[in-house]
């Protein structure tokens, strides 16, 4: 199962592909097209999202003794937080081997298959709160992205930690030692924001789909060793401001709109505005 998410050339040449492909739906006139399009330029957008994600980890390989001095003051700072052991938490989860395949393939696979499938649900029926989303989206991973260029090494780096994904052929880094990006989760954002976003939109049972594959990616990335529970405090964090900031922003241009829209109403009820343009 090695390599099970796109690199961030994979990922380029997929946004590429898309981007054409919009483009070229978007020129034609027909019914069917014009419906596809919307759909395949969102896509594109968020493949682009993942392109610079893959491509900060990739670029956070230098730096590795600070990387690695940063994640034992962050593991020092939880301690003192009493935050419960990562390496505890793992010994548990992952002391069956099924469990930890499992653990593996959900971190390998549901970060970006989670998330694509949840845009999908979200465009094709409930379009009016998409675009908020996508914005809270976009915002949150730019700022994650940010800070990720200053190196954290995660947990499995460290002594005391197992790199399951290793132990099992199952990793998607190389090596394991390619990725210092640890600060924020981007896993854990994404998986917030879906589960925020499936509980307020979502009707009856399903709704708990989102809150269930939230909970599960703060375990499975902690278990795996993958993370520190700093990391994902940090990227609920950037989550939430981002979504305070997405949500004044949206309203300060409903205001402005709507003065606008009053101001050009006044001037049209003017007679002497009328009698100078005219």
């Amino acid at each position: 199962m090695q390599n099970v998410a796109l690199s961030w050339q994979q990922a380029g040449a997929l946004t590429a592909a898309l981007g054409l492909g919009a483009a070229a739906l978007t020129a034609t006139r027909r019914r069917r097209p014009a419906l596809v399009a919307p759909f395949v330029r969102e896509a594109a957008m968020i493949a682009g999202l993942y392109t610079v994600w893959q491509l900060v980890g990739s670029l956070s390989k230098s730096g590795t003794q600070d990387a690695l001095a940063r994640a034992r003051w962050i593991e020092r700072i939880e301690r003192d937080w009493h935050l419960p052991s990562e390496a505890s938490v793992q010994r548990v989860v992952t002391s069956n081997d099924v469990v930890t395949r499992v653990a593996n393939l959900y971190y390998a696979t549901m970060h970006f298959g989670g998330l694509f499938v949840f845009l999908i649900w979200l465009f094709a029926r409930h379009r009016e709160r998409y675009r908020p989303v996508r914005r809270v989206l976009a915002l949150t991973t730019l700022a994650c992205l940010l800070v990720q260029f200053v190196p954290v090494a995660p947990p499995r780096l460290l002594p005391g930690f197992t790199d399951t994904a290793i132990e099992f052929g199952q990793s998607v880094y190389a090596g394991g030692y390619d990725s210092l990006s640890a600060m924020p989760s981007v896993h854990v954002a994404w998986a917030a924001l879906i589960g925020w976003a499936v509980w307020r939109i979502g009707r009856g049972p399903g709704r708990w789909v989102g809150p269930a594959h939230a909970a599960v990616t703060v375990l499975v990335v902690v278990a795996t060793a993958n993370h520190w529970w700093a990391d994902g405090i940090v990227a609920v964090g950037i989550l939430a401001g981002c979504a305070v900031l997405e949500r004044a922003g949206r309203h300060a241009m409903v205001r402005a709109r709507d003065e606008h829209r009053v101001e050009g109403g006044a001037q049209q009820r003017d007679p002497v505005v009328m009698e100078r343009s005219s």
